[in-house]
């Protein structure tokens, strides 16, 4: 099917999408969460082509973790699907409603985007998360996965056609693009006609070329260059527990640390046993040059300057030893991708500090950064994590799917 068509059934579908009412949705909702339960060996099928053909091309460990599913993760699909159906219906919401000088009522009322665009990489789970907050906040959505992703994507995909089809509504609500060609993924970003924005979600090339040929508005998820910094006054072993599990638990998304930074004087006794425990989880250390005099033994490879602008994805770390929490905020002004970062800290000052100056979609005290994500944040599950300032910011729950029109009630006004 020619992306004109797709498009034109999209926009079609957006106004289908626009009508349907919080119950209609939430029981659409809950349907397709059992579809991917009923379904779950043939899309556990499809998925399997897609990592066996992954791992033959030699792609890391980290990224085909994120192309895999199982059982558990297909629950954990459905269930954020269920999740989304008990969250408020953004829409209808008026919000500012005031009475003017001349008798009128003005408002904002909430209402869908119309059709959604999302360009991603090698995350099955994308397919169904992006549908479902979609649905939920009444757009049609266009979804064009990557190649390595294919027949999952297709999997998924088919059993929610079904589903919808079982239930009588328009099931171009959510249509897969499956060429998955460059060329086709660039046609699509100038589908203006029909396409009201495009969110793209992956590594930073894919990213960076969404925003650069995209002649349709573009929400720009973020590529993560996380840090976390340990303050001369923290808990040692909370902040190797922290870093234990942001740098390894997943190490390939976004929200995985990718740069250790430590107090200075707190180095001394922290970063031998730090370091010795992330080894332990065979994550690569690349240190400043402190970092390794402080522990000259441990195989520590000399940091370059690159490696603190990198989103390894993978079980690389990068360390460096710096004076005190103004000399880490000036570091991770200067590195970081405006994701998320973290202090482990007993000091409120240096709390507050790093929270009011560090200028990241999420910051936090003595936590992981592995919680940036819609679900943790009890959105459901997400869109996408924005890192740009305009329209939204961090986890993109449902609100930020919608937009606003004035609604405007009068008795009889008109302008002199």
């Amino acid at each position: 099917m020619d992306l004109n068509t797709i498009g034109k059934r999209a926009k079609a579908a957006a106004r289908v999408a626009a009508s349907l009412t919080t119950g209609d949705k939430n029981e659409l909702l809950k349907a397709l969460a059992a579809s991917l339960i009923t379904e779950s060996k043939s899309i556990l099928a499809a998925n399997a082509v897609d990592v066996d053909k992954a791992v033959k091309a030699g792609t890391k460990a980290s990224l085909v973790d994120r192309l895999s599913l199982n059982k558990d993760r297909i629950e954990a699909m459905a269930d954020g699907l269920l999740q989304i159906s008990k969250l408020p219906d953004p829409i209808g919401e008026v919000i500012n409603m005031k009475t003017l000088p001349n008798g009128l009522i003005v408002g904002e009322k909430r209402v869908p985007m119309g059709v959604v665009g999302i360009i991603y990489e090698a995350r099955p789970n994308v397919t169904a998360d992006a549908f479902g907050l979609c649905l939920k906040s009444g757009n049609a959505v266009i979804l064009k996965g990557g190649s390595d992703a294919i027949n999952s994507n297709m999997a998924i995909v088919a059993a929610f056609k079904k589903t919808i089809e079982k239930m009588g509504i328009n099931s171009d609500l959510v249509q897969l693009i499956e060429d998955t060609s460059r060329e086709t993924a660039t046609a699509l970003m100038r589908l203006n006609e029909y396409i009201d924005v495009l969110i793209p979600r992956g590594g930073g090339g894919l990213i960076r070329s969404v925003v650069e040929n995209s002649t349709v508005p573009v929400i720009e998820t973020g590529v993560g260059n996380c840090h976390i910094y340990i303050d001369d006054t923290a808990d040692k072993q909370m902040g190797i527990d922290i870093i234990i599990n942001a740098k390894t638990q997943r190490p390939g998304v976004c929200n995985a640390a990718e740069t250790l930074l430590v107090s200075e004087k707190a180095a001394k006794a922290f970063l031998p046993d730090a370091i010795k425990a992330l080894k332990a989880k065979n994550v690569e250390i690349r240190g400043c040059e402190k970092t390794v005099n402080i522990c000259p033994d441990m195989g520590i490879r000399p940091a370059t300057e690159e490696d603190y602008y990198t989103e390894f994805l993978d079980y690389i770390l990068a360390v460096k030893v710096v004076g005190n929490v103004d000399e880490a905020i000036e570091h991770i002004a200067k590195y970081s991708t405006g994701h998320s970062e973290a202090i482990v800290t007993e000091s409120y000052t240096n709390a507050m500090k790093f929270l009011n100056e560090v200028d990241s979609a999420a910051v936090y005290v003595n936590a992981s950064t592995r919680f940036t994500d819609g679900n943790e944040f009890g959105f459901g599950a997400e869109i996408g994590i924005s890192t740009q300032k305009l329209h939204a910011r961090g986890p993109m729950g449902l609100k930020a799917l919608t937009t606003s029109k004035f609604i405007i009630y009068g008795n009889g006004q008109i302008r002199g």
